[in-house]
């Protein structure tokens, strides 16, 4: 009977052992943290935004929750909720894979856009999602940026891009490419009118993401223990003959050779994004 009773509780556990970004809705009363292993109750962590309370390793948090813990109660308005991706290279099954993604996600992108207020400043905010298409950019989230962008241009609004990403979405080819340069340009004409642009990059943030928008922010930040790069370790080792270092391409090997500004901890992000929207406009 015992071993029952533990074989039923062992299946509540939720393994969370992948570190690529994507993960489930978590359901079950338990969640294993993958870098510690240490057993952790689930409304626990979550009242953490998803940090383990063992070691601080930051576990996945969906683009709901975390514009939740950023915005200020009362007024947050969701922007381009009706662009979504088509299919323009006919590729084999993508259009079920996006409807399973928005149905799995309840986003209709891999990228949530909201107006709303920040410790009392107004910012415009993107956050990227990897369990959608593992937070791919295709024509739809590039168009969403884009977007993005020029309504915080319009109404002179600094702009702060959760970044989650996998790369360009290869369902969408050159198309997904061509998203760079288009959220790029979008980018110089906030930059035109002397408005703030924040990066704010988590893990994984790699591929065409890492060398386009995400690193092009006036201010650069990352999450604790984030993978940023653009091509894989293991790519990179073959093509240069030599051996990395073991904290290459993570946030705090990115800070230590000046590409970043700053890395936090997910719990700081409202108050410090907060003090250098206040910094910004002068209160």
């Amino acid at each position: 009977m015992l071993k029952d009773l533990f074989s039923k509780l062992n299946k509540k556990v939720n393994e969370t052992d992948r570190n690529d970004g994507t993960f489930e809705k978590n359901e079950s009363i338990m969640t294993k943290c993958p870098s510690c292993k240490k057993i952790l109750y689930s409304k626990d962590l979550y009242k953490r935004l998803n940090v383990c309370a063992n070691c601080s390793h930051h576990l996945p948090i969906s683009a709901q929750d975390r514009l939740e813990a950023l915005m200020d109660e009362g007024e947050v308005d969701l922007l381009f909720q009706d662009i979504t991706s088509a299919n323009p290279l006919n590729f084999p099954n993508y259009e079920a894979k996006i409807s399973k993604d928005k149905e799995k996600t309840g986003l209709n992108e891999a990228v949530l856009c909201a107006d709303g207020n920040i410790e009392g400043e107004r910012a415009v905010v993107a956050v990227m999602d990897a369990r959608f298409r593992m937070g791919s950019m295709g024509s739809a989230v590039g168009e969403i940026l884009a977007r993005a962008f020029g309504y915080a241009t319009e109404h002179g609004l600094p702009v702060i891009i959760f970044t989650a990403s996998g790369g360009a979405r290869m369902q969408e080819g050159i198309i997904s490419l061509m998203q760079m340069a288009k959220v790029s340009v979008a980018i110089e004409r906030h930059n035109n009118a002397g408005l703030l642009y924040i990066s704010y990059m988590t893990n994984p943030t790699t591929g065409g993401v890492s060398a386009s928008f995400a690193s092009v922010g006036d201010i650069n930040l990352a999450e604790k223990g984030a993978l940023i790069g653009f091509a894989g370790r293991r790519v990179i080792q073959e093509t240069i003959k030599e051996k990395l270092p073991d904290d290459f391409q993570t946030a705090e090997f990115l800070l230590k050779h000046g590409q970043l500004d700053e890395v936090l901890d997910r719990r700081d992000m409202k108050d410090y994004l907060g003090r250098i929207l206040k910094l910004h406009s002068g209160v």
